[in-house]
């Protein structure tokens, strides 16, 4: 039998800064719901991806003197490291500058176009360059952007349109009868009550004030604005053509669920069903907005000086503590926060505590009373039927829970039947039992029925925490791990042997923690120091004969790989225009290996060879030491040729 498929994606990300802990929210709620309805045995497919173009990003690349597209690679890879950080398992990964996506993306702004969906005129209002909106004066608050609350600036142009209008009764009855279409409800009635009712106005869909875009192929002098180029990768990625679309289309639309931060759900909740229903495919089954997360009781940003990174909080807590983190402090419907204080108490009240504390107890008698071998549960009382219960209601609150998107009290649900096995250990008191011969049975089921507990914590807590799920079912020695089992209380068996107890959590000092983290947290907001002049110390002086002496050569990079033994180096092999040569270099901390190949760089190239972790190196890179503590390489002139010498 086929599993039936589930497509699910994240609004893909806008690529013109670094992603902080807030909009990292999105992409891990995403990958725990999509990980849970594999689990449940669907066919999944887990979409997310990133948003290149518009004028804020060709500004931003022009301020740093590169291209449009150097600028978007470079977030993009920080993007997907953070993806990678996180354990997130997406299964496809769209840019909207990938060459097929801007293709399809003309072919459906042309036949908007040719079926009057579409049509040119001119635009004139106050325009928000961070949001690349056009508001009308009455839409603005206070003077200001009406979504991100900054300046805006009168702008004229001709541009292209897309009837909203045209659909507005349409829309309206479309929402009021499919009540699950947007959720949570407040999310719902904020979009019918302060944007559709009160009357859709066309969308100005192309600019001419700006080059990177997608042109519009009919009229080059235009680039499609960001609405419908950003949108469309929900189709695009999954192979929509309007000529023909593929079979994995087919197969995954209409999409599942789109998974959307509240800054950004009139877009889907009003011009996405519109283009959708234009081109005259179905429109997905759900749209989900979720809230922000706050630092404290702020919205991050870099102005204040609050803003933290994922990897922040990974390097002092761990993924799957960040990733619990992040899921059980946003409300549903309601905004999030995050400190460090509430940070510390979570892990050190749910995870050190509650669940980590049970799983290394449990373990640890089981190994003390029985050799870790597992007891059959026969010697059964009342006391046991509640936990067996909780067990298998537990799992009946989460799929009810987790349907609804409620992630926060899904985990709880999963935290409580935790408590619930801590407090049947001080019910049963196994300490006592094992000081009576005569109630060996009797210790034997109790252990068994906190074992088979803790799989249950296990197998549910694959979605959220993999990491420690794969730990837990480690020391359990069990590969009874899917969620077909949690049907029955009873997937372990008796005769077979538990692993080693290894604690989980370790308890943090919060008062300790805090310093730390508000230290890095004020050194990464203070602004960069130059060094001072006098700081700087040259090494003695040399002689031209002492500098003629090192021989700089420019080399072509063919390929680039890790060293296995260490996280530092990377192997490089070069073109010289001498037959080539092998260089290991410490920079694999700055570079990716992808990202050297085909670049051309400055070796020194009659040093002695010598052998770094076991890898024979013959010369040596240059590169600058910055201020910061990073290291970059020193790229030669492509129109340099391979074997250059440097003088």
């Amino acid at each position: 039998m086929s599993k039936k498929p589930y497509y699910i994606t994240t609004a893909i990300a806008y690529a013109s800064r670094k992603p902080h802990i807030g909009n990292t929210y999105e992409v891990v709620f995403t990958d725990a719901v999509a990980r849970y309805k594999r689990m449940q045995g669907y066919d999944v497919f887990f979409l997310t991806g990133t948003d290149e173009h518009g004028v804020k990003i060709e500004e931003l690349a022009k301020s740093e003197g590169i291209t449009p597209k150097e600028h978007v690679d470079k977030v993009v890879g920080e993007i997907q490291d953070i993806c990678k950080l996180m354990h997130i398992s997406y299964d496809g990964f769209i840019r909207t500058t990938d060459p097929r996506h801007e293709e399809v993306v003309q072919k459906i702004f042309k036949k908007l176009y040719d079926q009057g969906d579409i049509y040119k005129s001119e635009y004139e209002g106050m325009y928000c360059t961070p949001c690349e909106s056009f508001w009308t004066p009455s839409q603005l608050v206070d003077g200001k952007c009406p979504d991100c609350g900054r300046e805006v600036q009168p702008a004229k142009e001709e541009a292209y349109f897309l009837r909203l209008s045209k659909y507005q009764q349409w829309l309206e009855e479309y929402i009021e009868t499919h009540p699950d279409f947007i959720v949570p409800e407040g999310k719902k009635k904020e979009m019918m009550n302060n944007f559709i009712k009160p009357g859709l106005q066309d969308l100005c869909v192309s600019r001419t004030t700006f080059q990177w875009g997608i042109p519009v192929t009919f009229d080059p002098k235009h680039v499609i604005y960001v609405w419908v180029d950003a949108l469309s990768n929900y189709i695009t990625a999954m192979g929509y053509d309007p000529d023909g679309s593929s079979d994995q289309f087919k197969k995954y639309w209409p999409c599942d669920c789109h998974v959307i931060g509240k800054d950004i759900m009139r877009f889907h909740s009003i011009y996405w069903p519109v283009m959708l229903h234009a081109l005259g495919l179905e429109l997905p089954r759900q749209l989900f907005g979720h809230n922000w997360i706050l630092f404290g009781e702020d919205k991050m940003s870099k102005s204040r000086g609050n803003v933290i990174y994922a990897s922040d909080v990974v390097d002092a807590f761990g993924v799957d503590a960040a990733r619990y983190y992040l899921l059980s402090e946003m409300p549903y419907g309601s905004d999030g926060s995050i400190t460090y204080e509430s940070l510390i108490e979570r892990f050190n009240t749910d995870l050190a505590n509650t669940l980590g504390n049970l799983v290394n107890r449990t373990i640890a008698m089981a190994q003390k009373y029985f050799g870790g071998v597992i007891q059959p549960a026969d010697a059964a009382e009342p006391v046991d039927a509640d936990l067996r219960a909780t067990a298998l209601k537990t799992v009946e609150e989460v799929d009810r829970l987790m349907n609804q998107y409620r992630m926060a009290d899904t985990l709880d649900a999963v935290i409580s039947l935790a408590r619930r096995s801590n407090k049947y250990i001080d019910e049963t008191m196994p300490w006592v039992l094992a000081k009576d011969e005569a109630q060996k049975p009797r210790l034997g089921a109790v252990l068994y029925n906190l074992l088979e507990s803790i799989r249950f914590l296990a197998v549910l807590l694959q979605p959220f925490m993999p990491e420690t799920a794969e730990k837990i079912f480690a020391q359990l020695n069990t590969d009874c791990k899917d969620y077909a089992s949690l049907s029955a209380f009873g997937g372990l068996h008796a005769g077979d042997k538990v692993g080693e107890p290894v604690p989980l959590f370790g308890r943090i000092d919060a008062e300790q923690m805090i310093q730390q983290l508000k230290a890095k947290q004020e050194a990464a907001a203070a602004p960069a120091q130059e060094p001072a002049q006098e700081a700087i110390q040259l090494a003695p002086e040399i002689s031209i004969e002492d500098f003629a002496k090192v021989e700089l050569r420019v080399a072509k990079v063919l390929s680039a790989e890790k060293v296995k033994k260490s996280s530092k180096l990377l192997c490089i092999q070069l073109d010289d225009g001498m037959g080539g040569r092998q260089v290991v270099s410490g920079i694999a901390k700055w570079y990716k290996p992808e990202e050297l190949v085909g670049k051309k760089v400055i070796v020194v190239a009659n040093l002695k060879p010598v052998k770094l972790c076991g890898v024979e190196s013959n010369g040596m890179i240059c590169a600058a030491d910055l201020p910061d503590g990073s290291v970059r390489v020193l790229f030669a002139d492509d129109s340099m040729a391979c074997g250059a010498k440097i003088r």
